[in-house]
């Protein structure tokens, strides 16, 4: 076929074998498409892996933020790979062999642009796409609980759609695991209660559960959940009855404020909302829990209230910037008001910003001597700066009060 007789777009013939060669003969690791649609894009990727001893190929297809993920065989592979080839409109094309790469842009006019890397000589090697990972997920047999919670698909592998919340589950797990390892837990027969405040869909409150008892093997465990949406609390029970752990696990459909325990040993939030963060750091003090971890969500009380300081008007002036001062300011706020109360009190960042941008967690654990003049001081001195009073300050006033009167 000569230039003239192709339609726009279309690669060259030559150009089309040299990709079917490259991916369908030895030495292929990877070939990825992106192909541009008015202001979307769809991108499309296929790698070689291994899946129960078997070599088959794995295609992600992102379209419009939506993720599909694929394996196919050989026939299934050279089927897949003429699609791609015959796409049409503006694209990239990125093929990576052992023996080198081949780059192929196609402008928006329709002109193939190819650029080929000198030649190389790569190891490929086909790692176990199912190989087990040192996550504290792998560290027990999960697979019925990744099934009833959908992170995983009827083949047993994680969801592409849900990795990030996979992501956050076991990185909160790693945080439960440094914090209570060396407490003397493991065996004990006493209760050991755990309250987790906004449990929404309950991802972490049964793999919470699932890690103190079969890893950490503390014998007596149990978990609430507590969220006042009745659609996911009915969700959440029928996941634990279907795994048998309702008798451990329960949920209350109830606001946060509302509900209530006698003692709670820790009390976990995981993206609970605005003043909810703060509410649920109020009930792990009122329930004299040892143990708070709190990753919270959006935060608006503050920038209700916070003024323009004269020095910070160029920044408040900024809503994005004024967001974000007040995203460090509530946690400041919420991580002096914790060290004023007993608590050893870090903040860190518990998972990657890829798995979620609220990455940020208060990690507290009651053990120092409450009303100690250094952590008050500090608080002071912030809260009165900004002439704000915190919403967590207002609501344990009653605690609060004479820790702070004795400097104000």
């Amino acid at each position: 076929m000569v230039e003239g007789d192709r339609e726009k777009f279309e690669l060259e013939d030559s150009l089309k074998e040299e990709i079917r060669s490259k991916v369908l003969g030895d030495g292929f690791m990877k070939i990825v498409q992106t192909v541009r649609r008015g202001g979307s894009q769809f991108k499309i990727s296929v790698r070689p892996v291994e899946i129960g001893g078997e070599k088959l190929y794995q295609a992600e297809m992102t379209d419009n933020g939506q993720v599909r993920v694929r394996n196919f065989d050989a026939d299934g592979l050279s089927e897949g790979l003429e699609e791609i080839i015959s796409q049409r409109g503006a694209r990239e094309l990125h093929l990576m062999t052992a023996k080198g790469d081949l780059h192929v842009r196609v402008t928006r006019k329709g002109r193939a642009l190819v650029s080929r890397s000198a030649e190389m000589d790569r190891k490929v090697e086909l790692k176990p796409h199912d190989r087990v990972k040192n996550v504290p997920l792998a560290r027990f047999d999960s697979a019925a609980y990744l099934k009833a919670a959908g992170l995983s698909d009827g083949d047993g592998r994680v969801r592409a759609s849900m990795r990030g919340k996979y992501d956050q589950v076991n990185e909160f797990l790693k945080v439960v695991d440094e914090t209570l390892a060396g407490k003397g837990l493991s065996g004990s027969t006493e209760r050991f209660t755990v309250v987790d405040c906004g449990c929404g869909k309950a991802y972490l409150t049964v793999a919470l559960y699932l890690y103190l008892a079969e890893v950490l093997q503390i014998a007596n465990v149990h978990v609430w959940g507590v969220d006042r949406r009745a659609d996911v609390i009915a969700s959440a029970k029928r996941m634990a009855e279907s795994l048998g752990v309702s008798a451990n696990v329960e949920f209350v459909e109830s606001d946060l404020a509302a509900f209530d325990v006698e003692k709670a040993d820790m009390v976990v939030s995981l993206h609970a909302c605005d003043t909810a963060t703060d509410e649920a750091l109020a009930k792990g003090v009122e329930w004299r829990a040892r143990y708070i971890l709190s990753a919270p969500c959006c935060q608006h009380e503050l920038q209700k209230t916070l003024d323009d300081k004269g020095a910070f008007a160029g920044v408040m002036r900024q809503s994005i910037l004024r967001e974000r001062l007040c995203d460090i300011l509530t946690d400041s706020f919420r991580a002096m008001i914790m060290r004023i109360l007993g608590f050893r009190t870090q903040v860190v960042e518990f998972v990657s910003s890829e798995a979620t941008a609220r990455n940020i967690m208060l990690k507290c654990e009651f053990s120092v001597k409450p009303g100690q003049s250094g952590p008050v001081a500090e608080y002071l001195a912030l809260r009165d700066y900004w002439h704000v009073t915190p919403w967590l300050e207002a609501r344990l006033k009653s605690i609060l009060a004479k820790h702070l009167s004795r400097f104000e």
